[in-house]
């Protein structure tokens, strides 16, 4: 999408997503604009994180809880996510960046961002289901 001028909202969110520097929930970010005196609606939040994320700005992350995380878009960050403790493993390896380098030529697509999560059990919780006489 091409770039447009940016509101004072979407401004005060790009800030903070760069400042924050971790993916934090829309809430979140409403919560922590509140506590710096800079607050604005739940509603205008979203919207303007939508807008970040169209412009490429931004990227987002789908939990398996289905909560979103927004961070402002530095590189390419890929996690093993556990469905029963929701712990969230960082991925140091990208396998994708050739892939996303023959995509773009191909299809001369603008790649923003990627993302690579994996959804399985943690180590702990593989002990507590083998434990509780649960198995594959």
């Amino acid at each position: 999408m091409k770039a447009q001028q940016r509101t004072r909202s979407q401004e005060r969110i790009l800030n903070l997503l760069r400042t924050l520097n971790r993916a934090v929930s829309a809430q979140d970010i409403y919560v922590e604009l509140r506590s710096r005196n800079e607050g604005m609606g739940l509603a205008t939040v979203y919207r303007s994180l939508e807008v970040l994320k169209l412009e490429g700005v931004i990227q987002v992350r789908t939990l398996a809880s289905g909560e979103s995380l927004y961070s402002s878009v530095q590189e390419d960050k890929h996690h093993l996510t556990c469905l029963q403790c929701g712990a969230s493993i960082p991925i140091n390896e990208c396998p994708v960046h050739d892939l996303e380098d023959q995509l773009h030529h191909s299809y001369r697509f603008k790649i923003y961002y990627h993302t690579l999560e994996f959804f399985g059990l943690c180590m702990d919780c593989q002990l507590i289901h083998s434990n509780n006489g649960i198995s594959d």
